[in-house]
């Protein structure tokens, strides 16, 4: 494959890249479908599954995605993209199709093993969009293709609302079985479709490599460190379009329509903006988009760890200046008898004044920023003696903060947003390193971040058992988030130090 091409051959590949993204559209919103699902059977007592086997469940199908990426990315390379991407789509829906049979939990776990391959697509797709697109378009082709991510908010959104009405409102919940009948219904249609509207195309040279000449890339340490970034962007992406659902059910007291509609507040613009972050990577360079990604990812993280909380703690309190004998100790002032001079020493307090939150406010989610109040009670008894220094009253300090929902909305909508930009910075590079080997390389490099979305949702389930604290996996962004920006910066000032010496050690 050469960077020319005809007239005809670009109107033909700007076809395929629509058809690419509508499939990986329905593909994606196919792996998403246990993120609802699951909250959906837990949250009206069909199942009783605790937060590490809904963990596990959510997690399933991104494994499977995951681990089948390089396997089918070294096949498209192959074989091309027409055959694998419509052969993957009607296999996808046999599984699919089996889930609305399931009743036990095995079951389910075995099911979602096996409609979770439709995550794999993403490699496919990646392979076959850029033998199609010269090297100056395929970080806007690519950021194209990954807006099917926005498959994940469709299912947010249209899946409560569909299970709503399949059990008639509750009435019947027995009527969630349909639903993966639909989605097996939609793979079935689509896979159909795309097959009959594209066309083979092979990189140059691919088919007549080896299987050790195809993995001959994943030698270089690039690769893998595309794919920690990877881990996060497009992994924290995936856990968080399920892992949100149930987070708004439990720490906000949600619907499970209002959830998933919140939660595509996550995923939405992470699918939509992608397309731009392709563009964003070709005009500025994919390395400043991931510099601004991870800084703006770790500030909001930082912001969303501050959980919903009421404290009472040790405040301002206070203490005799001069010995003596308690003569009154009430709510507003302590009187002691100085055993020196014989005088009386009025000590006043500051009292507790009303309410700090009403009920009213707790449940309405008014409250953006934290209320506290402080006030004194004392802690001696009339006729007591005391010496000084010694503590009389005690300060207590009372604090409430709400973490305001659509506060947390809107920090959750950032982090979704720039994940969509850094997940099309990293692919960016793929074409730029590896020409020739996309399915291989992109193939790895999805299966580390698919790991991401898989192993994700397990670890905030263990870490919500652990701590008790909804908010904790923003803790663990945090750390992966620093890895990646520590791992990348000392990667690029290595390269500046060997490739410009005079000019890394510069300030301006």
């Amino acid at each position: 494959m050469t960077n020319d091409f005809t007239p005809a051959e670009q109107r033909t590949g700007w076809w395929i890249l629509a058809m690419n993204t509508l499939a990986f559209t329905v593909c994606f919103a196919a792996w998403m479908m246990n993120g609802v699902l699951v909250t959906y059977l837990v949250d009206n007592g069909i199942y009783t599954w605790g937060p590490m086997e809904m963990g596990w469940l959510i997690g399933i199908p991104v494994l499977s995605g995951a681990l089948f990426r390089l396997p089918l990315g070294v096949l498209t390379d192959k074989l091309g993209g027409q055959i694998v991407f419509a052969a993957l789509m009607f296999l996808v829906a046999i599984p699919m199709y089996l889930v609305s049979y399931c009743n036990t939990y095995s079951q389910f776990l075995l099911a979602s093993l096996g409609f979770g391959l439709s995550g794999a697509s993403f490699a496919v797709g990646v392979a076959y969009t850029s033998v199609w697109f010269p090297k100056h378009r395929q970080g806007t082709a690519l950021g194209i293709f990954g807006a099917g991510n926005a498959g994940a908010a469709l299912t947010s959104l249209g899946a409560p609302q569909i299970l709503a009405w399949l059990t008639s409102n509750g009435e019947h919940p027995e009527g969630w079985r349909s639903l993966p009948k639909i989605y097996a219904a939609m793979l079935v249609a689509m896979s159909i479709v795309f097959f009959l509207t594209t066309k083979k195309r092979l990189a140059s040279g691919s088919a007549a490599k080896t299987l050790l000449q195809r993995l001959q890339p994943l030698r270089h340490l690039r690769v893998w460190r595309f794919g920690l970034y990877y881990f996060f962007v497009f992994g924290g992406f995936v856990a968080l379009a399920q892992w949100l659902v149930p987070y708004y059910v439990n720490a906000y007291s949600t619907s499970i329509a209002l959830a998933g509609a919140l939660a595509a507040c996550n995923s939405l613009p992470s699918g939509v903006i992608r397309a731009a972050g392709g563009w964003m990577s070709d005009r500025w360079g994919a390395r400043t988009m991931m510099y601004w990604v991870l800084g703006l990812s770790l500030i909001c993280c930082l912001l969303l760890i501050v959980p919903q909380m009421d404290i009472r703690a040790p405040g301002s309190g206070i203490m005799a200046s001069a010995a003596g004998t308690v003569l009154e100790a009430n709510e507003s002032k302590i009187v002691v008898k100085v055993t020196k001079t014989g005088k009386e020493q009025t000590y006043p307090l500051q009292p507790k004044s009303g309410e700090l939150v009403s009920q009213e406010e707790r449940v309405k989610n008014v409250l953006v920023l934290p209320r506290s109040t402080t006030w004194q009670e004392p802690v001696v008894k009339v006729g007591q003696e005391v010496g000084k220094k010694e503590l009389l009253a005690r300060g207590v300090t009372e604090i409430f903060f709400q973490a305001n929902i659509w506060v947390f909305t809107s920090l959750s909508l950032i982090v979704g947003a720039v994940m969509g930009v850094g997940s099309a910075a990293v692919y960016k590079h793929i074409p730029d390193y590896f020409p020739n080997d996309v399915g291989v390389v992109g193939g790895i490099v999805g299966v580390i971040g698919g790991l991401g979305g898989f192993v994700y949702p397990v670890i905030f389930g263990y870490l919500l058992r652990a701590t008790g604290l909804w908010t904790s996996c923003w803790m663990f962004f945090v750390v992966v988030v620093i890895v990646c920006f520590s791992w990348m910066h000392l990667v690029i000032q290595r390269m500046m130090h060997k490739q410009a010496p005079a000019l890394s050690t510069r300030i301006e």
